[in-house]
């Protein structure tokens, strides 16, 4: 069996394309493998502080403390810089509110603009404000193993069921033993690359959750740009009071 698979794969080099992997009995179905992902990065209620650090032609770094509530509601304040200090983001559903304290303004971001960069980084304000669940939206392949960082993963391909997805395709590695997707290549229906995730430094939690505490995104359409997110306190299932999740909290002074 071993000597037919290295004529393959030598015979498919030859040829210019990669080799057709047939799914090993002994692996997972991309179902399961989907299910573990999910277990680990949802939860129904959960508060975060991380530090973004945005890196181009000038760095910069910001601290905030999130809510989440389900898959699309989040509440975000910005602890630093002193000049975003007091920001405060409210998304409900496919809706999000910013308030800026400094001008006392109240701005509504809808549709696309939810896609587009917080405070100029990598990361969109869907892809940290929103913990929505693979299973529902994409279908899913392993196409075979890799190792990043020097751990043994699954190749897991992952294609949009609908357009309303924002990624189209998703090719992740994931950790056979955490379930944590290390390194993900995220498309556009086109075909084109938008972005790089990556995901580290991963820890335990209660109920048998793994986490990473550590991400960086870098964004393939624009030039010399990285993000990198640190989480400095995680906490899941946590009763959050329902207040934070109104447009009261949002303008509180």
């Amino acid at each position: 069996m071993k000597r037919s698979m290295l004529v393959l794969t030598s015979l498919c080099a030859a040829l210019g394309s990669a080799p057709v992997f047939a799914a090993d009995p002994a692996w997972p179905s991309a179902t399961e493998l989907m299910k573990r992902m999910d277990q680990n990065l949802t939860a129904q209620t959960r508060k975060m502080r991380l530090v973004m650090t945005v890196e181009g032609r000038r760095t910069r770094t910001f601290e905030m403390v999130s809510y989440g509530r389900g898959e699309e509601d989040a509440a975000m304040e910005y602890l630093a810089p002193a000049r975003e200090k007091g920001t405060r983001m409210l998304k409900l559903g496919n809706e999000l509110w910013i308030y800026m304290p400094a001008v006392d303004r109240l701005q509504k971001i809808s549709g696309h603009m939810l896609r587009e960069g917080m405070m100029g980084s990598d990361v969109s304000y869907e892809d940290l404000l929103s913990s929505r669940e693979l299973l529902s939206r994409y279908q899913a392949s392993i196409t075979g193993e890799d190792t990043v960082d020097g751990r043994p993963c699954w190749k897991l391909e992952l294609k949009a069921k609908d357009d309303s997805v924002t990624y189209a395709k998703r090719v992740s590695c994931v950790d056979k033993e955490t379930f944590i997707p290390l390194k993900q290549d995220l498309y556009a229906v086109s075909g084109m690359l938008l972005k790089t995730w990556t995901m580290s430094d991963v820890k335990s939690f209660d109920g048998g959750r793994q986490y990473p505490t550590k991400m960086t995104v870098r964004d393939h359409v624009k030039k010399d740009s990285i993000t990198k997110i640190e989480f400095k306190e995680l906490e899941f299932g946590i009763d959050t009071p329902k207040e934070i999740f109104s447009l009261r909290w949002l303008e509180r002074r």
